[in-house]
């Protein structure tokens, strides 16, 4: 059965097939959600019932925007083009992780200032964080090279044909491995002392904007004339946050 295994993946169903990249998205926020339900049960939260629910209000309407605006720009050209052939399709289509997680977490700042909480709240989303991240890049390597996640090419032993008879650098099982091995090194870290309320978030969130900023090199997207990408300029900006509003302390 492996040896039949090709890149797109369809699922077949009757006589139709479809791409089951929607259908990963889909367990991604479901199951994900059901674990922070799980966790909030589990340990005590500090900040009420309807604050959290303004706050995932927030971090919803945020993360749409971020996911969707930054998503858009990675192709500058089409960006302030108009869309190129796809026209306004273009700026409904394309998203990235990278804005959604910015995005996001613009969105609770404001929500918890709007709110007057001063809680941190990031903490109790990591883990179902992490783990929707995982399954969503499931379905971003089933989808071959058409979500646009894909690697560019390269002769290492582990390149894989994504779908265009070329060998490439398979970017989202690089992420779900690195996803995975954050997620045990977290878990490592407040097994040997107790995090402060907040630094697990921000460990999360610094460590992912490192990752992208250097995955992203091996992505095969427009970059400006200075060398970056749109991502990898977010993924600065947003390390320049933390380094200013939010930094780790001993």
């Amino acid at each position: 059965m492996l040896d039949s295994f090709t890149l797109p993946f369809y699922i077949e169903i009757g006589d139709g097939r479809f791409n089951p990249h929607l259908l990963f998205e889909l367990l991604a926020f479901f199951i994900a959600f059901r674990y922070f339900l799980y966790l909030r049960r589990q340990q005590e939260d500090h900040i009420t019932t309807t604050g959290r629910l303004w706050i995932i209000v927030g971090a919803t309407v945020g993360a749409l925007v971020g996911s969707r605006l930054l998503g858009t720009m990675e192709n500058w050209p089409c960006f302030v083009s108009g869309g190129c052939e796809q026209g306004w399709l273009y700026y409904y289509a394309n998203k990235t992780i990278v804005g959604g997680l910015l995005g996001g977490l613009f969105g609770v700042e404001l929500t918890k200032k709007l709110i007057g909480e001063r809680q941190s709240s990031g903490d109790l989303f990591t883990y179902p964080i992490i783990l929707g991240m995982m399954i969503g890049r499931v379905g971003c390597f089933l989808a071959g090279i058409e979500d646009g996640t894909h690697g560019i090419e390269t002769t290492m032993p582990w390149g894989m044909d994504l779908g265009d008879g070329l060998m490439r650098h398979p970017a989202a099982l690089y992420e779900i491995l690195f996803l995975g091995l954050l997620w045990l090194s977290l878990r490592f870290l407040e097994s040997r002392r107790p995090l402060k309320s907040g630094d697990r978030f921000k460990l999360f969130m610094v460590a992912y904007l490192i990752f992208r900023f250097f995955i992203d090199f091996l992505k095969p997207v427009y970059t400006f004339p200075f060398g970056l990408m749109s991502i990898q300029v977010a993924c600065l900006l947003g390390l320049v946050y933390y380094a200013v509003k939010r930094p780790l302390r001993p």
